[in-house]
């Protein structure tokens, strides 16, 4: 669940974000390219790297009639004469990953991306209509989730198959440690947990500039959500251990390009302020569930009490289970019985 915090520390060498569709300079051979988004969080920044004679594109934008036009509007105007050289793709979310087939089709593009990342793309691609719903509603109904909201929850995955336009039959793996050359410069890659499966980070050290995707942001905290197919997952754990890994491998000094927000400078600071964050957010539901056993959709007002949508209710739900798994792991919440056959969670101790 994307949930504001607040950056008192951080510096912003831009205070505006450009207009959606028109690429600005953010770096030396870097254009930040901002496309709307049709939820509450309203847009995604793409990247493009100077690369020979032409570009090479870090994500894509959602697979949308919109955001297709507004590729063609660019590609004619502002860098009319400059082609766009490969696709680099760092998750399978559809606002990263949206447009790549469109992009591969129409631009003859060779797409890069994690293994995991693309695989999983792969599987939604060629899903079942049903996308696992008969086997998936009893693992809401079990956590608590009413007959309504759980409906919704299934629906997400069709919403995905509609703003998605595939990924190409081949694609290039990149891995955690690779260096990729692009435009004589050199990029290690960084891959981490948690937000998604093996989401791919970028980290030019001579230019110190950190494409950070969605692992980083700066004023909001991203997604890490548990699902139907995972349901065991301590997704929490593997987004603070890639958080304690990035801290380690990319200094604090680093300009840092994020897929949303403005670019900022203070990375361990945020670094920082998002493991609290996470604490904080265990501790609150330790402290709900010191006095009365409750379900993780129980526990969903508790930690987001304003009105959600449809959208934000998956999102809400996941990123509570996740929790919840990250605590159990820590043995700071145990099981506990409820009448009404939900999964119910007492703080231990």
């Amino acid at each position: 669940m994307h949930t504001a915090l607040t950056e008192p520390t951080l510096r912003f060498p831009l205070t505006e974000p450009p207009p959606f569709g028109v690429p600005m300079e953010v770096a030396p051979g870097v254009l930040w390219l901002r496309l709307p988004l049709p939820f509450r969080l309203d847009h995604i920044n793409i990247h493009l790297i100077e690369d020979g004679d032409g570009w090479a594109v870090l994500d894509t934008g959602i697979g949308d009639a919109r955001t297709q036009d507004i590729w063609e509007a660019v590609l004619a105007g502002p860098l009319r004469g400059r082609r766009l050289t490969r696709m680099i793709v760092t998750h399978f979310h559809p606002d990263h990953v949206g447009l790549a087939g469109w992009l591969a089709r129409r631009f003859d593009l060779e797409l890069w991306m994690p293994q995991a990342e693309y695989l999983f793309s792969l599987a939604l691609q060629y899903a079942p209509a049903d996308l696992g719903a008969e086997s998936w509603r009893p693992f809401y109904r079990r956590h608590g989730l009413d007959e309504l909201a759980t409906e919704r929850v299934l629906d997400r995955g069709h919403v995905y198959l509609r703003i998605t336009t595939g990924v190409p039959s081949t694609y290039r793996r990149i891995r955690h440690g690779d260096s990729l050359d692009i435009g004589g410069r050199s990029f290690q890659v960084l891959t981490g947990g948690g937000h998604a499966l093996e989401q791919a980070m970028l980290f030019c050290p001579a230019e110190k500039l950190f494409f950070a995707a969605d692992q980083v942001i700066a004023k909001i905290s991203p997604n890490v959500s548990v699902t139907a197919m995972e349901p065991e997952e301590n997704a929490l754990g593997s987004y603070l251990h890639s958080l304690a890994q990035l801290r380690r491998a990319v200094p604090a000094d680093v300009l840092v390009l994020a897929c949303h927000g403005l670019p900022f400078e203070g990375l361990h600071v945020r670094i920082d302020e998002l493991i609290t964050h996470h604490a904080a957010r265990c501790a609150q539901i330790a402290e709900a569930c010191r006095e009365v056993a409750l379900s993780a959709a129980g526990i969903v007002p508790v930690i987001f009490p304003r009105v959600l949508d449809e959208h934000q209710t998956g999102f809400a739900f996941g990123e509570v289970l996740a929790h919840v798994n990250h605590m159990l792991a820590r043995g700071e919440l145990a099981e506990a019985a409820d009448p009404e056959g939900a999964l119910c969670y007492r703080a231990a101790g």
